[in-house]
């Protein structure tokens, strides 16, 4: 039995249109502006699944490494990103360190535990609480943009420049840790195709 087309509305003109089962590397557009409306995602609970899980075991060394590492005339330092909340907070910084905490590592934490949430529900083909975990995937997709990879790049190399004739400051192994992570991240975000949590699975004889 062939399925049945679904029905969408483009996000950008707001055309109404059918939209039906895309086959591997085919890519739907919207037929008035051209605007992408769905793309075919191979193994998209697989690839999301993997992408998470290595996101997730590279967390911990991301925030208990260093992210930076500073030798000031003899005196060795290291500082995570737990250190650069904790001193935010000390010097009476809060609103920034809340911001930084919550950007840098409980965000993300969420982002991912969510993400193999719907991984794991969508793989077992439950259908309980389908509108809840399309809301997750909806703020997961709104929280993206708060993975600030650009953002602690651009510290390090600020840090890098301006201490540079002072002292000696290398990137910490937890940088590397963190930027893997993101990347992860994004990918994991970006092979998650939001359908399969509507998806009936065929009965099991």
């Amino acid at each position: 039995m062939k399925p049945l087309d679904t029905i969408v509305a483009c996000g950008t003109c707001g055309l109404v249109q059918r939209l039906g089962e895309l086959g591997p590397g085919l890519v739907a557009e919207c037929a008035r502006c051209a605007t992408r409306l769905a793309r075919h995602k191979p193994n998209s609970l697989d690839r999301t699944a993997a992408f998470s899980l290595a996101a997730l075991t590279l967390y911990v060394p991301a925030n208990i490494y260093p992210i930076l590492q500073m030798n000031l005339y003899g005196v060795y330092s290291q500082s995570t990103v737990w250190d650069g909340c904790r001193s935010l907070f000390e010097h009476g910084e809060i609103l920034v360190a809340v911001v930084v905490f919550l950007a840098s590592m409980l965000i993300p934490f969420l982002k991912l535990v969510g993400l193999f949430f719907l991984v794991v529900t969508a793989a077992l083909g439950s259908p309980r609480q389908r509108p809840a975990r399309t809301w997750i995937y909806r703020a997961i997709d709104v929280v993206g943009p708060w993975a600030m990879l650009d953002v602690f790049l651009l510290a390090v190399l600020v840090a890098v420049v301006k201490l540079g004739e002072l002292a000696t400051v290398l990137p910490g192994p937890g940088l590397l840790a963190f930027t893997a992570m993101v990347v992860l991240t994004i990918l994991a975000s970006s092979s998650f195709d939001p359908r399969v949590i509507w998806t009936e699975r065929p009965a099991r004889p």
